[in-house]
């Protein structure tokens, strides 16, 4: 085989407050669970049934680091790019365990918040740029620095341009 692909793609929602740490060499770390929920009708009792799956997800990219310790809350909903792996660790009882994550590294990974930016309340609140990415649902995306440190979104060409031109 030429090549291969090593690419996951999620949307959910936190189940908990994004864990933020440093590394000894300084680099901004953040890790959160992330809920993904698949639903259907059961065939004999037609009831609705529900399964939720989690998945570790953890940053290592600083720009995206730093967006998901300010914005990003339980409950938050996301789109999630990255690479899933596996590592082997020890626990606190000296157990060796096995994890794997959803890895967002420098140039390999993509973090879309899907909802309001507000703090407080992230269902609240509307910012951001839709997303170009062919979906057929408006996203709002932060690929525009301007968008990651709270300004307002840049206004469309149209309502910028001068209509005093001459000519």
């Amino acid at each position: 085989m030429a090549g291969s692909v090593n690419k996951v793609i999620l949307v959910g929602r936190l189940g908990r407050d994004p864990d933020v740490r440093t590394t000894q060499s300084g680099q901004l770390v953040i890790s959160f669970s992330l809920a993904t929920d698949e639903t259907w009708r059961d065939k004999n009792s037609g009831d609705r049934k529900q399964r939720t799956e989690w998945h570790n997800i953890v940053i290592f990219n600083e720009g995206l680091a730093k967006i998901a310790e300010s914005y990003l809350r339980k409950g938050s909903r996301v789109y999630v790019e990255g690479m899933q792996c596996t590592r082997d660790y020890t626990d606190r009882e000296g157990n060796a365990r096995k994890i794997t994550e959803v890895v967002l590294k420098q140039f390999h990974g993509e973090l879309c918040l899907l909802d309001g930016g507000s703090r407080s309340a992230p269902d609240e609140g509307s910012y951001g740029t839709q997303s170009t990415r062919g979906a057929t649902q408006q996203q709002k995306s932060y690929d525009d620095p301007r968008m990651a440190m709270g300004e307002k979104a840049p206004q469309r060409l149209a309502d910028r341009i001068d209509d005093d031109i001459p000519f």
